[in-house]
């Protein structure tokens, strides 16, 4: 049986925060904020698993008003997450994301991205797939207010 879900997370574009994607610290004037590193791409990629095996959302496990997850390593939530969902049976099969941001580029990084989250997720790199695109300049993402991302994942039993 397979078992899909779909995730998706915003995070406002600040001063003083680093600039935290798929596990990937990039070069960038200003950061993410959020509650933990704000890493929208982990972010989405959790919620999309946890969808997929009907376990709710990433603030049902995370929530934001809790000080242990104060500017956390969103790894640390993903792999979580990834223990949550094997501990009921369920297998990776892929993931497949999107980022959506004017600046800074992805595609740079998006190697080192893969690396880190198939680690972190104990899958091989090709299960994962990292696309990216600007908004042409629309919405808050055009105008470098924030960072959004989707993901869906694909789980069997």
């Amino acid at each position: 049986m397979n078992r899909i879900g779909i995730g998706f997370d915003v995070h406002r574009i600040v001063e003083g925060r680093k600039c935290i994607i798929g596990g990937v610290e990039i070069p960038h004037s200003k950061g993410l904020l959020g509650h933990s590193d704000a890493d929208v791409l982990t972010h989405a990629i959790c919620d999309a698993l946890l969808g997929a095996a009907g376990l709710g959302d990433i603030g049902t496990y995370f929530p934001d008003n809790d000080p242990k997850f104060k500017n956390i390593d969103s790894q640390i939530l993903l792999k979580q997450v990834k223990e949550e969902i094997s501990k009921r049976g369920f297998k990776i099969e892929n993931i497949d994301s999107i980022v959506m941001a004017e600046k800074p580029k992805i595609n740079p990084h998006r190697k080192e991205m893969k690396a880190v989250l198939s680690k972190t997720l104990e899958i091989e790199e090709t299960r994962i797939g990292i696309k990216a695109t600007t908004t042409e300049k629309l919405g808050f993402t055009g105008r470098e207010e924030g960072i959004a991302a989707q993901s869906v994942a694909l789980l069997s039993v």
